[in-house]
């Protein structure tokens, strides 16, 4: 079942998405066993809105990132973006919606090319917009430099003369140079240092009231997320378990998951610093994957309907989801 969740038109419509990896071992490598890394996702993104999607490590976050850009093809499911079906199209045929579909990388130093010029690196998604080079190419540059707050004389700089909030920053300009609709935000300030985040997120939010950006983004800081998106959606070994309204899930959050993120957020006051389970927990395990509901293992009101069968979503409020008959029932 596939949560209705808006009347806007969705820019990126997901249904059904599950990639799974074999685990291969021996001489002959045969497959021994499978990561189910995503098992059934399904969200959509209005025009001009921010959908946040957050869980622990390991939970499939960056996987379902990798498919909607077609880097991974899925071994199930439907990705529609603007109406159109991409999940089965060809290389030929998705290389035009490359273009419309940018990501902004964790890493901004990793994702320069040490070699290039930061204005040789953004000058690269304007090439393929078949820009001449000279006065046109130029302009353009300057204006996507300042469009992201840096000075159009950086251009000329290497990434290692950069700081890390301004290689991200190059990284964004590089993001909008082809004109994108949708930008996919794989953990874009994580690898930032803390007075630098806001600056960047603050950056992403007035790039989409100017230009009408769609965005997703994918992160584990709930406060980050809870001030950027208009809906988030929470994932746990490859599935969605809640999916709603930012400020309804946060104020009212359903699922025990959930409820157990928003209480590892770290307090401002370090006396009133509260252990949770969520801070205890490893990377999560998806190869041997539980029959019936995945969270079992650590919701406190696991009964054997919860062992043997496997959820699907109920509707808890307005465009509210959560993957729990009981919490629906309540």
């Amino acid at each position: 079942m596939q949560p209705n969740q808006t009347s806007d038109q969705p820019i990126l419509d997901v249904e059904g998405l599950k990639k799974h990896f074999p685990i291969r071992s021996g001489f002959l490598q045969r497959v021994t066993g499978w990561v189910k890394a995503v098992n059934g996702v399904d969200f959509q993104i209005p025009q001009g809105h921010t959908l946040g999607l957050v869980g622990e490590s390991g939970c499939g976050k960056s996987t379902v990132a990798r498919m909607i850009l077609r880097l991974l093809n899925p071994d199930a499911g439907r990705i529609s973006f603007r109406g159109q079906e991409i999940s089965r199209i060809d290389e030929k045929e998705m290389k035009p919606l490359r273009k419309q579909i940018q990501i902004i990388f964790q890493d901004p130093y990793g994702s320069l090319n040490p070699r290039m010029t930061a204005g040789e690196s953004v000058a690269e998604g304007l090439r393929t917009l078949g820009m001449p080079s000279g006065k046109q190419r130029t302009e353009r540059l300057e204006e996507l430099f300042t469009m992201v707050g840096m000075s159009p004389e950086y251009a000329d700089r290497y990434p290692h003369e950069f700081s890390g909030g301004q290689r991200q920053r190059i990284g964004i300009a590089r993001a909008l140079s082809v004109d994108p609709s949708l930008i996919i935000c794989d953990e874009p300030i994580s690898a930032l240092d803390v007075s630098i985040q806001a600056q960047i997120i603050n950056l992403l939010k007035d790039l989409q009231k100017q230009l009408g950006l769609s965005y997703l983004f994918i992160s584990h800081d709930l406060n980050v997320v809870g001030y950027l998106c208009s809906r988030v959606a929470v994932m746990y070994k490859g599935f969605i378990m809640e999916h709603g309204p930012a400020e309804a899930l946060f104020e009212n959050p359903r699922h025990s998951y959930t409820r157990k993120l928003l209480a590892a957020i770290p307090e401002p006051d370090p006396t009133e610093r509260k252990t949770t389970q969520a801070e205890e927990e490893d990377t999560l395990e998806t190869t041997a994957m539980p029959e019936g509901c995945v969270f079992q293992d650590r919701c406190a009101d696991v009964d054997d309907q919860c062992r043997s069968d496997e959820p699907d979503f109920q509707k808890v409020g307005p465009d509210h989801f959560v993957r729990c008959p009981k919490v629906a029932a309540a």
